[in-house]
């Protein structure tokens, strides 16, 4: 099994701290709305605890208050979100992107096969995009975008044909490969199949045409005569 794919842990468990910060200000509004200005994001995705007010000094000027404020999900995550959410109005398309409880970016609308594109590539090359922009560890686990619950059918889709290609590879006693996958892709063949005593799987070649090759076992040496498999 190819070492390299994503590890199963969730962006939500890697990206998990929120952004902090204290702020002494006149109330928790102002408090938002600085920090809102120096995260370059909406005053909505800020929580706002007042922490201490002072007092007025020698009566003349207003109070000033110890604001703790905080963002409601990872920093990375709503600036990636913000991102998608002005390309899909400069693209002028009815969707409206949001962030999940797993930090994963759903965009949702009427235009939302525009998005997804043939084969997903569309969705593909947004997720390629946002990441080449936001991540800013590439051994971190990629932001994932969805669009209209595209991944859950793709991630049905490619079961079926992890499933499907595994009969045929027994059958035949020679490997097939599999078409060029993005990670997450390629890691839903893996765990599928990797139960499976009578074969074995290996991801083959340089992103983006990095694929999987589904040998039987003990014929991952034989590379030469390998089938070709379209999802």
């Amino acid at each position: 099994m190819d070492n390299s794919i994503d590890n199963g842990n969730s962006a939500a468990a890697v990206y998990s701290a929120v952004e902090s910060i204290m702020l002494e200000t006149t109330d928790a509004e102002a408090a938002k709305a600085q920090a809102a200005d120096l995260w370059k994001v909406s005053v909505g995705d800020l929580d706002a605890v007042v922490l201490e007010t002072g007092k007025r000094l020698f009566g003349l000027l207003g109070k000033r208050a110890k604001v703790q404020v905080s963002t409601k999900a990872p920093l990375l995550f709503l600036q990636a979100r913000d991102f998608n959410d002005s390309l899909m109005k400069q693209s002028d398309l009815d969707l409206d992107v949001s962030i999940d409880e797993e930090y994963a970016i759903n965009i949702e609308g009427e235009d939302s096969a525009i998005v997804i594109g043939r084969h997903g590539e569309t969705l593909k090359a947004l997720e390629f995009l946002t990441n080449l922009i936001y991540r800013p560890d590439q051994n971190m686990p990629k932001i994932r975008l969805d669009c209209a619950g595209y991944r859950v059918r793709r991630e049905e889709s490619l079961v079926r044909l992890a499933e499907s290609v595994a009969r045929e590879v027994l059958h035949k006693r020679s490997p097939i490969s599999l078409e060029p996958m993005s990670s997450w892709e390629r890691r839903i063949i893996h765990v599928t199949l990797q139960d499976n005593p009578g074969i074995r799987t290996m991801s083959e070649g340089e992103e983006p045409l990095r694929k999987i090759v589904v040998y039987p076992s003990g014929r991952a040496e034989k590379r030469r005569s390998v089938h070709k498999r379209r999802a």
